[in-house]
């Protein structure tokens, strides 16, 4: 059925008629030439995605992304967390489960269509993986976070090894170009076929590679700075008005946008810094500040981010890992405008947030880790509704 929807725009109402044809694209842009911006809404799908076969259930849910099908791709933590998940599902139901293959792919209606992933020949898979993206090319990129994890995996969407960069447990430190230290996420740039990978756990930098051949190609730090080994993270981190002068561990994800800069999840400096490709600092904004621990989770928040799938990417999503929210910013200002979530287990709700994705229709992804919780290791779909003016 069709229904009128008012809009504000620049402190006139316009009314709209769906029924007109008058798209989503188009309000945004009226609300531009007006003067507002209009902050995206989204709605939770508590049904996607669908049960999985064979009583598989998941770990820790550490990783997502939406493909070019928009299928969506997500690792997890099987084997490393599936006894509590057991001991928990025993006592509610009286009958239990198996964990699922570490890599899972799901198309649009939450069917599953691939499973794979796990320790093989050739390989190093980690300890504790950590991270998912697919490129441009249909490649499966996976890195680690558990001990020795020094490396990052290349696959196929068939789960087909294609190359490693750098040796388990051969880390040599920040000034290392040839191996990672428990590497957090992965990003390809299609236009420069480069792999951006968030070196966040045991180093702090981004670093550069070619995606064909794994040749290092740069790296840096916060602010653009040569990424050293000393001093410790600074305590408290958010202590330098500025922020601190390192990336704070863990340095958490790098997403590239398609107007060539680089958006850095630095989690415990719970701030979002960004930069051109070459390294150049270009702005930050800071992510819940007022957030300390232990009253707000373990204190740190710029978990992730994610970028609206319009052809301007006009917003940036930050996943707001201890203030249990994703947070809404017109990308090129930084401005906040809305955000959305709380604590909780319930569709809808966060336990611990970690990664997230957007699909082709503006869609996000969420995933959670929650410790000692199966009903907060998931990933929820976000449906991308309407638009409201910001900030809220």
């Amino acid at each position: 059925m069709n229904r009128a929807r008012t809009f504000l725009v620049g402190g006139t109402f316009l009314i709209v008629l769906i029924a007109l044809g008058l798209t989503q694209a188009a309000l945004e842009r009226a609300a531009a030439q007006q003067g507002s911006i209009e902050a995206p809404r989204f709605e939770v799908d508590p049904f996607w995605p669908k049960p999985m076969p064979n009583h598989w259930i998941l770990g820790q849910t550490i990783g997502v992304w939406a493909d070019d099908q928009d299928v969506i791709w997500i690792v997890h933590r099987s084997s490393a967390t599936l006894a509590d998940n057991e001991k928990a599902l025993e006592l509610k139901t009286g009958e239990c489960c198996a964990g699922a293959p570490p890599v899972l792919a799901f198309d649009a209606a939450g069917n599953l269509v691939r499973s794979w992933g796990g320790p093989g020949p050739g390989y190093d898979w980690p300890t504790g993986n950590h991270g998912i993206f697919v490129d441009h090319t249909g490649s499966v990129w996976i890195g680690g976070n558990g001990a020795g994890d020094s490396q990052i995996l290349k696959f196929t969407k068939d789960g087909k090894f294609v190359m490693q960069i750098g040796r388990a447990g051969k880390s040599r430190g920040n000034a290392d170009t040839e191996n990672l230290n428990q590497p957090a996420d992965t990003f390809v740039h299609a236009a420069t076929n480069e792999l951006f990978v968030a070196d966040g756990y045991g180093n702090r930098r981004i670093i550069v590679f070619d995606a064909d051949s794994g040749r290092f190609k740069r790296m840096w730090g916060a602010f653009g700075n040569r990424p050293t080994d000393d001093p410790p993270n600074p305590a408290p981190a958010d202590a330098d008005p500025q922020g601190a002068s390192q990336f704070v561990q863990p340095v958490h994800a790098a997403r590239v946008s398609k107007d060539g800069l680089v958006y850095v999840s630095d989690r415990g400096g719970k701030r979002v810094q960004v930069f051109r490709l070459d390294g150049t600092y270009v702005s930050q904004v800071f992510i819940g500040r007022e957030c300390k621990a232990p009253e707000c989770g373990n204190g740190s928040t710029a978990a992730s981010t994610a970028f609206s799938t319009d052809a301007g990417q006009r917003f940036l999503f930050v996943g707001n890992r201890s203030q249990a929210k994703v947070m809404v910013f017109e990308r090129k200002s930084l401005t906040l405008l809305d955000s959305f979530g709380e604590w909780g287990s319930a569709p809808g709700q966060f336990g611990t947030l970690h990664h997230m994705a957007s699909d082709s229709k503006g869609n996000l992804y969420v995933t959670e880790v929650t410790p000692l919780r199966p009903e907060n290791r998931r990933v929820q779909k976000f449906v991308r509704t309407t638009s409201r003016s910001g900030p809220q």
